[in-house]
């Protein structure tokens, strides 16, 4: 598709995610030709900025994201962005960016479409979505809505925010982003399990003894203590990109690549999601946070944390289904700041078998998302010199050249987006499927909490979390892979 007409609303449009990820990734899809002439963009935000200044700041945001540009080309692109300064909670504002939409309709012959982007703080998602609706802001043509993370902060506000928004769009039309989905190597899920024989065979509960993810952070809250504190590691990673990449370990394979099968095949699969009790909490989850460092301040030292904090940096768990090909394995997963590095990756362990030479070790699929991109296999072979065994890493990895052709989660994301495909987004079945679970671990602490008796293990930063995560497996023989 190319030249697609629409007018898109950003809110949120003078932030940070704007600027450093929607500006760039709208700039490649104008010079792909994907959207060029008779698109037009509207950023809102409470500044007081004009047309030429947000002109100006994505100007600025193209430079400071691509090695050479035509200047040229740059200016016309910005020539599409108009600026307007709004108060989400105004009513009256939400007339004034009507009439801008419908003027720029009009202008760019953009026969009607809109596209909504919620990139501001979460607290605003749901009276956005119910002044879209009774202002009356979307259009004649195709109306539809980008919504970020964090979709509510429990099953509850999720439900509510899902309620404001469905006034106004389709399921059909809601597209909540999570950019792990655009990541080339998650991604890349699908393509190895399905059309691999050698993997699509062993990928079952007879041959897998486990799956292990982690998604480490080189760094700590940061800026971010304020928003943190209220959210934690278990709702701002696991409920999302975690069991985004779960789901696409562990779901059957769909009947073909449409986003409806796709999204029915998750939905199958999470049918059978094992909700953790209290007991599994307390066996099998570990909640931790960092401590300090001669140049680092422990999370509870952090600007805008609670001094008696207890919001998780890290947690560590572990995840079942009932149905699916791995039906019954353990999935285990961490993530936490102020790991020795950043690293996110998946190691899928397969089983033992009996063999003559007694001495081989476990055979193992990595897939190494992000900082490279890469799935290796880990075998056995012989030593050279001696009669044992060692063990062998086959690779595949994109050379520097392919890696520069890979786009960005964002890009590729919006692409998407404005294409109507939104296999790589998340439905509110599955969305409502993960808060369950989420829910089920947050009372169990909850509970802890008010008891008294938190179990919040302490590690030190730049190591790999606390010890107490290495109790959390079925069995004595298991462990993590990367260590």
């Amino acid at each position: 598709m190319k030249n697609i007409p629409v007018v898109m609303i950003i809110f949120g449009g003078s932030g940070d995610l704007a600027h450093r990820k929607l500006y760039p990734a709208l700039f490649n899809l104008y010079e792909q030709g994907l959207i060029h002439d008779n698109f037009a963009v509207i950023g809102t935000a409470r500044r007081p900025w004009s047309h030429e200044y947000l002109r100006e700041q994505v100007s600025d945001a193209i430079h400071e994201t691509h090695d050479t540009v035509d200047e040229n080309e740059l200016k016309a692109f910005a020539s599409h962005f108009y600026y307007q300064s709004h108060d989400v909670t105004n009513v009256e504002h939400y007339e004034i960016l009507k009439n801008l939409a419908q003027e720029l309709d009009d202008r760019y012959s953009a026969q009607g479409n809109r596209l909504f982007y919620m990139a501001m703080a979460p607290r605003f998602f749901g009276t956005i979505a119910t002044h879209i609706n009774d202002q009356d802001l979307t259009g004649s043509g195709f109306n539809r809505i980008v919504v970020e993370k964090p979709f509510g902060h429990d099953l509850a506000s999720a439900e509510e925010l899902n309620k404001q928004i469905t006034a106004s769009f389709d399921e059909n039309d809601i597209f909540r982003i999570d950019h792990y989905l655009g990541k080339e190597m998650v991604q890349n899920i699908m393509p190895m399990r399905f059309t691999n024989p050698m993997v699509q065979n062993i990928w079952c509960s007879k041959y897998i003894k486990n799956i292990q993810v982690t998604l480490a952070e080189r760094l700590g809250v940061e800026a971010r203590g304020g928003y943190y504190d209220t959210s934690g590691a278990l709702r701002d990673m696991v409920q999302n990109h975690i069991f985004q990449i779960i789901t696409l370990l562990a779901m059957p394979e769909p009947k073909d690549l449409s986003s409806a099968s796709v999204h029915q095949a998750k939905q199958d699969l999470l049918k059978s999601l094992i909700i953790p009790t209290p007991d599994d909490v307390k066996k099998y989850f570990v909640r931790g946070q960092y401590l300090g460092s001669d140049t680092t301040f422990a999370y509870k030292q952090e600007p805008n944390v609670d001094p008696e904090s207890t919001t998780e940096t890290f947690v560590a768990g572990k995840v079942k289904f009932n149905e699916g090909p791995i039906a019954g394995v353990p999935i285990y997963f961490r993530t936490g700041k102020e790991f020795k590095e950043k690293k996110n990756r998946i190691d899928i362990v397969l089983k033992h078998i009996n063999n003559p030479y007694g001495q081989a070790h476990s055979n193992n699929i990595t897939i190494v998302i992000d900082p490279t991109s890469e799935i290796y296999f880990t075998i056995n072979g012989k030593r050279i010199d001696q009669p044992r065994i060692r063990r062998e890493n086959l690779t595949y990895e994109f050379s520097k050249a392919e890696m520069a052709k890979v786009p960005d989660g964002y890009e590729r994301l919006l692409h998407d987006v404005f294409v109507n495909d939104s296999t790589n987004f998340t439905h509110w079945s599955e969305l409502k499927r993960y808060w369950e679970f989420i829910d089920a671990v947050e009372d169990a602490w909850q509970k802890e909490n008010e008891a008294g008796n938190p179990a919040i293990a302490q590690y030190l930063p730049y190591r790999i979390g606390p010890k107490e995560a290495n109790t959390i497996f079925e069995s004595p023989t298991e462990h993590w892979i990367y260590e």
